[in-house]
């Protein structure tokens, strides 16, 4: 999975890309970067984590998301000046809003406004998708002269009857509800508009906590999430021991780094899941869509093993846990045997049985 940061400058783009991946790329408080960066991220799992400390393995295999930090935009150049060609490729986006104040930085529009930031940057988005969406259009009324044929026709019906109009009013493709064969036309386009968008409201320490009615708002919006945080406040934390960081936190009225939230959110919004496999050579989470069944699963780790799958012993996280091995779960009745197109949830533990 692969997620590119975007937003306005000086929104603190570049010092969340750092917190997510433990990078050290440079930042300046008045000039923006002009270079993109792509790093991994962990995705912290208290559950694995858990399982781990139960089978001290030899290999520890977090889930992993991959970030791309864009350079900050000003409003009303994205079209000509987006990276769009890096941008296509990625599964969401993280559009970092700016909601604290500096008198010594000055923002693009002249005061901070993180709703007003929001919809400018879907603006800019939508800009670069019509543009590319006018292109295709256009290639079509050429072809049309030698004759479409059914998909190319259904194709031109879907762009100009129902995705044009939308981006020619500034709406975003995310927002509009589409059957899923149409779903599946656009995907090879990868419209900017259309990917899921996280918002990460980026606050000062003094006004932590004071951004929940913008979150809900914007969280209300279809395929987007937001979460609220405060990147200056979690460097600081970063680079405290590891054994006074819990303390700062409570003092902050915080459970776990905001950091950690950011990562789970961008999994969620893309109905991502991990179900985990155990034993002492590894201990590792593998990454699912919700309602991925059990073949599917076992395709993400061997295709042998899909090919030749028999049964999947499945059990939840928090029962083997409590059971302390596989066999005393399987003695207690709570490891089940599933078939192929079982739906395996979040957070399950399997064993796959197959053979080639």
């Amino acid at each position: 999975m692969q997620i590119g940061i975007v937003g306005l400058a000086k929104a603190g783009k570049t010092t969340l890309f750092n917190l997510l991946t433990g990078s050290a790329v440079a930042t300046d408080k008045f000039a923006p970067s002009s270079e993109p960066h792509l790093a991994t991220a962990t995705v912290p799992d208290r559950r694995l984590a858990a399982l781990r400390d139960l089978y001290r393995p030899r290999r520890y295999v977090p889930a992993t998301v991959d970030y791309l930090d864009i350079p900050g935009i000003r409003s009303g150049e994205a079209a000509a000046g987006l990276d769009y060609a890096r941008l296509r490729e990625v599964d969401a986006l993280a559009h970092v809003v700016r909601a604290f104040e500096d008198p010594e930085i000055l923002h693009p529009e002249g005061s901070v406004g993180p709703a007003r930031d929001v919809e400018a940057l879907d603006v800019e988005l939508v800009l670069a998708d019509l543009l590319l969406v006018e292109r295709r259009l256009e290639r079509l009324r050429d072809a049309a002269k030698r004759g479409l044929d059914a998909d190319e026709k259904a194709e031109r019906e879907l762009l100009a009857g129902t995705v044009l109009p939308a981006l020619e009013s500034e709406r975003p493709v995310r927002a509009l509800e589409l059957p899923a064969d149409s779903e599946k036309r656009l995907r090879g386009y990868q419209l900017l508009s259309g990917k899921p968008l996280l918002v990460v409201v980026n606050v000062d320490e003094a006004r932590l906590g004071s951004a929940a009615d913008l979150v809900a708002e914007i969280g209300a919006r279809p395929a987007t999430a937001a979460i609220e945080m405060s990147a200056p406040v979690e460097e600081e934390i970063s680079r405290l021991p590891a054994a006074e960081q819990g303390e700062f936190l409570a003092d902050l009225g915080l459970d776990r780094p905001s950091v950690e939230r950011v990562l789970r959110a961008g999994y969620e919004l893309l109905g991502l899941i991990s179900f985990f496999t155990v034993g002492e050579d590894e201990v590792r989470a593998w990454t699912l869509r919700r309602g991925d069944t059990a073949r599917q699963a076992a395709r993400a780790i061997h295709s042998d093993i899909a090919r030749g799958f028999i049964r999947a012993e499945v059990v939840p996280w928090d029962e083997l846990l409590a059971r302390g091995s596989m066999a005393a779960c399987r003695e207690a009745g709570t490891l089940r045997l599933e078939g192929k197109e079982y739906p395996v949830a979040d957070g399950e533990v399997v064993h796959f049985r197959f053979n080639v």
